[in-house]
């Protein structure tokens, strides 16, 4: 998820993509960069948030790649100077998407598995689906489309079950950390859809790394004032770990694979780029076997295979749009209704 920021605005990323088609090997490291680093930045989570508070972690990622990012836009001569209505705008989708939406993954991760964490996250674009129904206007999804939030659904009570088993048969309190961690992270990948679609519908004018910078700015100085508010720097233990967690974070995470998502956008289908978003959790479970030790239980892995199953179907479906003209029109769901890392 992230999660990012790959965790970033996407209403002025390119949804079509460039006609000059650029050397096969661009694209192959772009997808790898995408594939791999977003996937890993739920173990660099897992790794920061044993010894750094949530919002000391996200606000110290966040104003450090956004004053990066937004360097490099200026740099590129960008125009970096926004109108106040644009700024309040982009305040509110890092408040979703990285306060909310990050935060609470990383507050997850101190209790549960990074693995279990990015399965969670998975479920996002079926969060983004139903909403996205739900609004006036909506769009109606086809069969595809609804077969994929049934196994997702499907996959979630499947991945949750052995939680939810020994919270009803071993006792709730015994429980209650591990269930209240699965509950905030389920909140997390809901403000993230919300965040999502509100960003998808203001239509900026703003180009996409400059919005992204912004963004995680405005989020990272945020997340440092609850953080001192909430008296959680006296809690966070400085030391390689957390600082090569951040750096992760910061590069792999917020800086080379969004970079390389934006790139992929501009050159490939949208459909093909949204494959990320079951890449990331296999990745993230890999990774977090192989460098964490973490152990999935065989339920926790049919969850997994049905939730993955699950994007793939709602990444491919179609969408009915409104008739223009007499004649209705399908189109592949896009990256923006897509993006959960």
């Amino acid at each position: 998820m992230t999660h990012s920021s790959h965790h970033s605005n996407q209403s002025n990323v390119p949804t079509r993509f460039n006609r000059t088609t650029p050397p096969p090997a661009f694209i192959i490291v772009a997808f790898a960069c995408v594939y791999f680093f977003w996937g890993s930045t739920y173990t660099a989570i897992r790794i920061g948030a044993a010894q750094l508070p949530p919002f000391v972690l996200t606000g110290v990622r966040f104003c450090v790649a956004g004053a990066i990012l937004l360097f490099c836009c200026r740099l590129r001569r960008l125009s970096i100077l926004l109108p106040l209505r644009t700024l309040v705008t982009l305040s509110m989708i890092g408040l979703l998407l990285l306060t909310v939406g990050n935060t609470t993954l990383v507050y997850a991760e101190k209790s549960i598995p990074s693995g279990l964490a990015s399965l969670i996250f998975a479920a996002t674009p079926l969060f983004i689906a139903l909403i996205e129904m739900a609004l006036p206007h909506g769009e109606p999804l086809n069969l595809r489309g609804w077969l994929g939030i049934l196994l997702g659904f499907l996959g979630m009570v499947t991945l949750l079950g052995p939680t939810l088993h020994e919270v009803f048969t071993v006792g709730l309190l015994t429980n209650t950390t591990r269930l209240i961690a699965i509950l905030v992270c389920l909140g997390g990948a809901l403000s993230w859809a919300i965040g999502s679609l509100y960003s998808r519908h203001q239509r900026l004018n703003v180009d996409s790394f400059v919005s992204s910078a912004w963004q995680m700015i405005f989020a990272g100085f945020f997340n440092l004032l609850l953080a001192t508010m909430f008296g959680q720097w006296p809690q966070a233990h400085w030391n390689v770990s957390t600082f090569g967690s951040l750096t992760w974070l910061i590069t792999g995470g917020s800086l080379i694979g969004y970079s390389s998502y934006i790139y992929l956008l501009e050159h490939v289908p949208v459909a093909k780029v949204a494959t990320y978003a079951y890449i990331n959790p296999i990745v993230a479970v890999l990774l977090g076997l192989l460098l964490l030790h973490e152990r999935m239980q065989a339920a926790e892995f049919v969850g997994m295979a049905l939730i993955i199953l699950a994007v793939a179907l709602l990444t491919s479906a179609t969408i009915k749009r409104k008739s223009v003209g007499g004649k209705a029109q399908q189109e592949p769901m896009s990256g923006e209704q897509l993006q959960a890392d």
